[in-house]
């Protein structure tokens, strides 16, 4: 055998239904008279698969059985076949056939779905159907993280609670999202949970209208969990119009993650049909459980052969279906669920020559991909129409409407020296940060409804760099200013230097402070850890110092707590065992704080540094 055996997947979905009844046996192992069971699976048994090489009609492909691996993964099994085609003699193993239904004596076995890295010859990994079937069977809920999955009037339904568990939502701090921190959580999920060694081989995403900057960090966020971005071109939102009007065996599917002027869309194949359900795959997209990604009807154009992967090139022609249940052994996708998506509209300002570029696209409504594909999208349309070698400095403001609370606007802004913008500025923008934070909030499920953004660009280096800061005096009476001299460096002309005066209580007498010195777009105003969405929704109104200026802060000593997403400062001694009560555990908590004073600036600030200063005793 090779070293390891990969995934080779492609993104495939479709349709899911219910099992009728009487087609599971008392072991939860579901049974079909058109399906072999592995325990009738021999060496050497030939039969054959079907696959889209082309278009949208599944072809056959000869396939041998070479034998069965036992316990390939947790009390499942893996089929080795051998495949024979004139693509796939040149091609071997192709990602994007994952899922692509194989028979012998006109029974279904199981979906194509692993491969070896660098394999010299088209062997590849069958997952066999009857697992497959088993997640098909597993009852979906009324609602997915609170979005109803509109299944088809009349269809009988086991159904359970709503899912909306912890699974895939970021644990870092409450109101402090991180895309890139969350990638890791995701990735350390999917891969350290798998009790086996084996991992999946990144799942091809081809991406259409996006610059190599935005796909660079598209591979950052995805690749760790088993996504691959490609750029391969993509469709458009429209359906074609010869698209087929419905999933078949053999044929291609798509996740649609983002469609509109920008495309990312994973491929692959379907696996088996059944009423309004369908199985692809036979191995997990993110083994997210439970979710509601929008699917499509695919169109292969190529075969794409490669020395070190293989893989399928298309794009979705038929917006249709919802990924419902990513599990082990394969996804689940119902036909007549709606799957939620957010409408996002970016707009840039300032280019020469082109007064007004307009960007319009949707983004799946999901913890981790909405805020990655968000960063990615944004990042391509700023990078695209900025794409100058000059200095840039740029301004967005973006409004984010979230159902039931209203709309909150933020800010964001950069610059960028000697050429194009960064992709990867948005993965810390304010508007990747709060619909980050408002999806992954650990109190009730929230549905964004829609994003605007507005980029406005100027042509030159707004900036100054900061060279030093000294105090005019290193000690000062108390009540009195500190006085702090900056020396500021513009990109040209004279150095400049600016004197802030501030002021300090004359209750810290006798104490000596140090004095911090920092852009004011790195500083957070103090917040109180939020105990409900609309506290969190209601922290990021204005969360930063103005943006051009520059700000000194200092801890204060001061007694300071927080009780119900508020803050109270300048409390008298003993204030806080005063508020504590006496019948509850709900108590207000001690707090630290930092106090901040903001001076204006003409231009951003970079670079950061401190000074001490001694406050005198008054002398009586």
């Amino acid at each position: 055998m090779r070293e390891s055996l990969l995934l080779v997947g492609a993104a495939l979905l479709g349709l899911c239904a219910t099992l009728p009844e009487g087609l599971a046996r008392a072991d939860g192992r579901a049974m079909r008279p058109n399906i072999m069971p592995v325990s009738e699976i021999k060496p050497g048994m030939k039969g054959y698969g079907l696959t889209v090489f082309e278009g949208t009609k599944p072809e056959r492909f000869d396939v041998e059985v070479i034998g069965v691996l036992q316990n390939f993964r947790p009390r499942q099994e893996v089929i080795l076949i051998k495949t024979h085609h004139p693509r796939l003699e040149v091609a071997k193993v192709v990602a994007g056939m994952s899922g692509s239904p194989i028979y012998i004596d006109g029974k279904m076995i199981g979906a194509y779905a692993y491969g070896w890295t660098f394999g010299s010859e088209p062997v590849a990994g069958v997952t066999p159907i009857r697992t497959m079937l088993d997640e098909m069977a597993l009852p979906l809920p009324d609602t997915i993280n609170g979005w109803p999955l509109h299944l088809v009037p009349g269809k009988k339904s086991e159904r359970r609670a709503s899912a909306n568990d912890a699974r895939g939502r970021f644990r870092g701090e409450v109101g402090h999202y991180d895309v890139r921190e969350h990638a890791e959580e995701v990735a350390r999920t999917v891969y350290e949970s798998s009790p086996t060694p084996v991992r999946p081989v990144a799942t091809p995403l081809l991406v259409g209208g996006l610059t190599p900057g935005a796909i660079r960090l598209a591979s950052e966020l995805l690749s760790p969990i088993g996504l691959e971005p490609l750029q391969t071109g993509g469709g458009s939102s429209t359906p074609e119009p010869d698209a087929p009007k419905q999933f078949e065996d053999g044929g291609a599917i798509g996740v649609e993650l983002i469609r509109g002027d920008m495309s990312a869309t994973g491929l692959g194949t379907v696996t088996r049909v059944e009423g309004d359900k369908l199985v692809a795959f036979g191995h997990p997209m993110m083994e997210a459980g439970n979710t509601a990604l929008p699917t499509a009807i695919g169109k292969v154009l190529w075969v794409l052969a490669s020395e070190q992967r293989s893989f399928k090139i298309g794009m979705p022609v038929r917006s249709m279906g919802t990924l419902v249940n990513d599990r082990v052994a394969s996804i689940v996708v119902s036909q007549s669920a709606k799957a939620p998506v957010i409408p996002v509209k970016m707009e840039i300002h300032g280019v020469p020559g082109m007064p007004l570029s307009t960007w319009n696209f949707e983004v799946a409504h999901e913890r981790f991909l909405t805020p990655s594909f968000l960063a990615v999208a944004l990042g391509s349309g700023l990078q695209s129409v900025a794409n100058e070698q000059q200095d840039v400095t740029w301004s967005a403001t973006s409004t984010l409407k979230i159902k039931g609370y209203g709309a909150i606007t933020l800010h964001d802004f950069g610059v960028a020296m000697g050429g194009t913008p960064d992709a990867g500025e948005f993965a810390r923008a304010s508007i990747v940060r709060a619909a980050g934070a408002v999806l992954n909030n650990p109190w009730q499920s929230a549905e964004l409804e829609g994003i605007e953004t507005r980029v406005d660009l100027h042509y030159a280096r707004e900036l100054y760099r900061l060279r030093g800061a000294e105090l005019v005096a290193s000690e000062i009476d108390a009540g009195e200013p500190a006085r702090i001299r900056l020396t500021l460096v513009p990109f040209s002309g004279p150095v400049l230097q600016k004197t802030l005066s501030v002021p300090l209580p004359a209750y810290l007498a006798g104490r000596t402070l140090t004095l911090d010195i920092a852009p004011g777009y790195t500083e957070e105003r103090d917040r109180a850890a939020p105990d409900t969405l609309a506290e969190l929704i209601h922290n990021f109104e204005d969360p930063i110092q103005p943006p051009k200026s520059v700000v000194v802060s200092y801890a204060s000593p001061d007694a300071t707590v927080t009780h119900k997403g508020r803050i109270a400062t300048d409390l008298p001694m003993g204030a806080l065992d005063s508020l504590r009560p006496t019948s509850t555990s709900i108590a207000p908590d001690t707090y630290t704080t930092t106090v901040r004073q903001a001076y204006p600036l003409d231009q951003y600030l970079v670079g950061r540094d401190r000074v001490t200063v001694t406050i005198r005793p008054v002398v009586r």
